[in-house]
């Protein structure tokens, strides 16, 4: 054949993208399971990060294994469904899609030492695409004890800024309930007038500067998800004021 011709040129041109197209989707093909343990084990540390573990990824399923005791799927009636490998098996961006009353809440609950903590996977809108993260909450399902959020594409320097430690510290210790149980949210505000941080009862921290809809996007999406979690934690709390007045009648019969 002529090498000089347009045929030969197509023909060559032809086989030579089989040739690259074939080997890029045998390497991708390959390298698929390492990246999804990959992502399996960076969701371990994210999960860890909220309750102040800090773990490279080797570590990561030791660490998780070790401390989180419970892998819940919270109904919208407060129920749990034993049936579902939440970690596994719940993607929180096609939950979203559904009706609550279909969606199943993923809710994983870690003992650290004598401590009891609640994280849920949070997830909504920012400027230009998802938002998402994870919260934890103490023992007294009410108090924050860690956050992480991470983004799909929002402006460095501005939105993106909301994966930086001095940005999630401000949720630290911040509270999700009033006095009377009702969901306040943690608002990421503007006008924050604790700009210290020091009033940890006033539902807000501040925001970031150039951030409008990423950071209201946070607040939102706190709220949204925490929401759907109400009836379970109501439950758990029913089920302590019950104990704790059982043992009461215990003592009482006692002396």
């Amino acid at each position: 054949m002529n090498r000089d011709s347009n045929s030969y040129t197509f023909i060559f041109a032809t086989l030579m993208v089989l040739v690259v197209a074939s080997v890029l989707a045998f390497t991708s093909q390959s390298l698929k399971d390492l990246q999804n343990d990959n992502i399996r084990k960076e969701k371990m540390q994210n999960i860890l990060s909220t309750v102040g573990i800090k773990v490279d990824r080797e570590g990561a399923e030791d660490l998780y294994n070790k401390y989180i005791k419970e892998q819940l799927a919270v109904q919208s009636d407060g129920s749990t469904d034993n049936t579902v490998n939440v970690f596994r098996d719940v993607k929180l961006a096609l939950e979203l899609k559904k009706s609550p009353e279909d969606q199943n809440f993923p809710l994983y609950v870690a003992e650290i030492e004598e401590d009891k903590f609640y994280i849920v996977p949070i997830r909504g809108n920012g400027l230009w695409n998802a938002i998402f993260g994870y919260i934890s909450i103490k023992e007294d399902l009410n108090t924050v004890k860690g956050v992480v959020f991470d983004h799909v594409g929002e402006t460095a320097g501005l939105g993106a800024e909301i994966t930086q430690d001095w940005f999630k510290e401000r949720f630290v210790d911040e509270k999700l309930f009033d006095s009377d149980y009702n969901l306040m949210g943690i608002k990421v505000s503007k006008t924050n007038n604790d700009p210290s941080n020091l009033d940890k009862s006033d539902h807000e921290v501040d925001f970031i500067s150039g951030a409008t809809i990423t950071c209201d996007g946070v607040t939102d999406m706190i709220t949204e998800r925490m929401n759907h979690y109400i009836p379970y934690f109501k439950s758990i709390k029913e089920s302590e004021t019950a104990l704790a007045f059982s043992m009461s009648n215990i003592d009482s019969n006692i002396n």
